[in-house]
């Protein structure tokens, strides 16, 4: 693992700003050191050989303990507001990207994993900034000052110093090999327990019905114990690191003052300067121990970081910047031999797929589950790239316009419509936002839907209301848009007989391009034409 990972620089300016404040930090502090000792040394053999008066020295001694606390304390700040502007920053980009990324790459992404890596995950950095980087900082800078003033007074100590100092970071490397391992166990273990207590959740009442609830509480104590295991194994590694480092320190530190305590004995060192030499020592090694300490507590951070960084350097799909998409109220769609393949299956799901959309037509896609179906509708949409074929409006192909002015022309209904926390009409104007309650209504009414009052809140994901109603809910949030063509899988699924035919004639009333992805035969029926996806020819019925 990278002390500083040079991509955390580049995304993230207050990365930047509070590495340039913790190298001045840390030079001031080792000066602050220096003084220390020197201020210390200079005090115990003033006392010692003359009983001099060190009220003076005890007046800047705590003069320069004081200035070491402001130092700490301004690091601290300084890392806490750092760290809080870097996640800040991650995540809106990780969002913009993964919005960018589309519907097609986020559904091969587990949503309970990328959850957990933009809350959890990147909480872990704040160790990092705070005590991470600032003693990577005061390792660089407060043993090479230390040892160069060691040696202005004894040349033999500081010689000894810096033969021992290297040791430290050659343990710490073989360590954080190892480290680097338990981290990203640590981290994939996380995101399992999460992707799992997430699904087992969503399922519980399918789950209490057939009465798997209890099996499903054993997995989840599993794979708990799976992520226990992980941590406990990363926090074993800490300690152990942790006392071997200081062993080294230790013994290091003894071998100095051995050959101070000699030197001093045979009247070859003045006091002050062995007191100042047995002083500086310990705080030539302290600062990368501390290093080393810390660099467990950092280590699940910068493993969420490196998930992050996985995902924004995913490659954005080619997209055309042209603006002047045709109208599709007077202008057909038409699909040429589309063939889509996903990397998980080994067929294509689309190959040699034809499609015309005239202006006003009412079209069913029919076929059996899987066939492609919403598939045809994501490559109309642009969620999904197909391997062959073309997508053409007015004589040009539909990836060379803006996907943003591309889409505007639609207005999509999914299989599982997606309903945001707050009241139904806020919901249908996600379609329209300076709709007027009367369009609210009205959109309602040709949804089928004229019973549902439109201040009633919908819950979490529409959790309040049946199958049907989210259903007819998100069809009209459609039908309230002015795009010309409305794109609906299994608009009626969840009404009933006499809703659905109302329906049906609602979309026929709004004289706009529809393309419907159909099972029920009523559906088919008011079809003007239905094409069998996973066939050639279409089949005729109106």
């Amino acid at each position: 693992m990278k002390p500083v990972d040079p991509r955390l620089l580049r995304r993230a300016r207050a990365a930047r700003v509070f590495l340039v404040g913790s190298v001045l930090i840390g030079i001031a502090t080792g000066l602050l050191i220096i003084l220390q000792a020197v201020l210390l040394a200079k005090g115990i053999a003033g006392v010692v050989l003359h009983g001099a008066d060190i009220s003076r020295v005890a007046w800047q001694l705590a003069a320069v303990l004081v200035a070491r606390a402001a130092l700490q304390w301004l690091q601290e700040v300084v890392a806490q507001r750092s760290a809080a502007a870097v996640k800040s920053t991650l995540r809106r980009q990780v969002l913009e990207h993964s919005l960018k990324l589309g519907p097609a790459w986020l559904s091969g992404e587990r949503s309970s994993a990328l959850t957990t890596l933009l809350t959890k995950g990147l909480d872990d950095l704040d160790p990092y900034f705070a005590r991470y980087l600032p003693q990577l900082v005061l390792a660089a800078t407060v043993p090479a000052g230390v040892v160069a003033w060691m040696a202005t007074g004894d040349l033999i100590a500081a010689t000894t110093v810096l033969v021992t100092l290297p040791l430290i970071p050659v343990f710490m490397a073989l360590v954080g090999w190892a480290t680097q391992a338990h981290s990203r166990r640590r981290q994939h273990a996380l995101a399992v327990l999460a992707h799992h207590f997430a699904d087992v959740v969503a399922g519980l009442p399918t789950l209490k019905l057939f009465g798997r609830a209890k099996a499903q509480a054993a997995a989840v104590r599993r794979v708990t114990d799976q992520h226990r295991v992980a941590s406990m194994a990363s926090l074993r590694l800490a300690f152990l690191s942790s006392f071997v480092l200081e062993l080294l320190a230790s013994i290091s530190v003894a071998l100095v003052a051995v050959g101070v305590g000699l030197r001093l004995v045979e009247g070859k060192l003045g006091l002050e300067t062995a007191l100042l030499v047995l002083i500086l020592a310990p705080e030539a090694y302290l600062p990368l121990r501390q290093v080393g300490a810390n660099f467990h507590a950092s280590a699940d951070g910068v493993a969420a970081s490196e998930e992050v960084f996985r995902v924004l350097e995913t490659p954005l799909p080619e997209r055309g910047e042209r603006t002047d998409v045709p109208d599709l109220r007077v202008i057909s769609l038409h699909l040429h031999d589309v063939t889509v393949r996903y990397p998980e299956r080994d067929e294509p799901v689309l190959r040699g797929f034809d499609l015309d959309l005239w202006p006003g037509e009412v079209v069913a896609l029919a076929g059996p589950s899987g066939a492609g179906k919403s598939t045809v509708i994501a490559t109309i949409l642009g969620f999904v790239v197909p391997e062959g074929g073309v997508v053409v409006a007015g004589g040009s192909a539909a990836d060379e316009f803006a996907p943003e002015r591309w889409r505007e022309q639609f207005a999509w209904v999914p299989q599982r419509p997606g309903l945001r926390l707050g009241s139904i009409a806020d919901n249908v104007r996600l379609g329209r936002p300076d709709a007027s309650d009367y369009d609210v209504l009205r959109a309602l009414a040709a949804a089928g839907a004229p019973e549902l009052d439109p201040a009633k809140a919908v819950g979490e994901g529409g959790q309040l209301l049946s199958g049907g109603q989210r259903r007819r809910v998100a069809l009209a949030r459609a039908l309230i848009t002015d795009a010309p063509v409305l794109l609906l899988d299994e608009p009626t699924a969840g009404l009933d007989a006499s809703s659905e035919a109302a329906v049906v004639a609602n979309l026929r009333a709004t004289g706009r391009t529809v393309l419907l992805v159909a099972h029920r035969p009523a559906l088919l029926a008011a079809a003007d034409r239905v094409v069998e996806v996973g066939r050639v020819e279409s089949l005729v019925t109106a």
